[in-house]
């Protein structure tokens, strides 16, 4: 595996070194070793897979507090998406900066989320198909969220969504106390 920094400490792209031969190739998608090598939490407690009808589907911007602060490791599976990651982390040197990257079934890329990051997605095709490793169960009373187009984040998205749940679309703006609303 290759791993990239982001430019947001603790986050990394994460792409497969692919051994070919007549029949194809084999790569190595997770070794948790590595990670932990580069100081990424490795820990699996839960794997989901999230798939999108249709391409301007905008799911996030969401991530969880302490205790229960869960780390993501993040590829898609079929068609594209643009992936958003923001620093959430009060005492962090790059706290509310963002990073976007594009996964997709045929770059094979994964991108690795810190605890206490936000992350959302855009579709970039039909049926995209998102699959995530988790650190952490999911825990109701831990998840937070905010607006994706909040401008503390100041996200540049690649087209306007088209597609929003209804608990997306009513996050408030990020308030940096810990992920809870006034």
């Amino acid at each position: 595996m290759k791993f990239t920094e982001t430019g947001l400490e603790g986050a990394w792209i994460v792409d497969l070194e692919p051994i070919e031969d007549e029949r194809g190739f084999f790569a190595r998608s997770w070794c948790a070793k590595d990670l932990a090598e580069l100081g990424m939490v490795a820990d699996v407690a839960q794997c989901n897979v999230s798939y999108n009808h249709r391409a301007g589907t905008l799911r996030g911007m969401h991530y969880s507090v302490p205790p229960v602060s869960e780390s993501k490791f993040v590829r898609c599976t079929a068609g594209s998406v643009h992936d958003v990651i923001v620093d959430v982390r009060p005492d962090s040197p790059t706290y509310l900066r963002s990073v976007g990257v594009e996964l997709s079934a045929a770059n094979r890329r994964a991108l690795y989320v810190p605890p206490m990051f936000a992350h959302g997605y855009l579709t970039l095709t039909d049926g995209a198909e998102v699959s995530y490793q988790v650190s952490a169960l999911y825990t109701p009373g831990a998840e937070r969220g905010a607006r994706f187009d909040d401008p503390a984040f100041g996200i540049e998205w690649p087209m306007p969504p088209a597609v929003l749940s209804d608990k997306d679309r009513s996050w408030d703006t990020f308030v940096s106390d810990g992920g809870e609303r006034s």
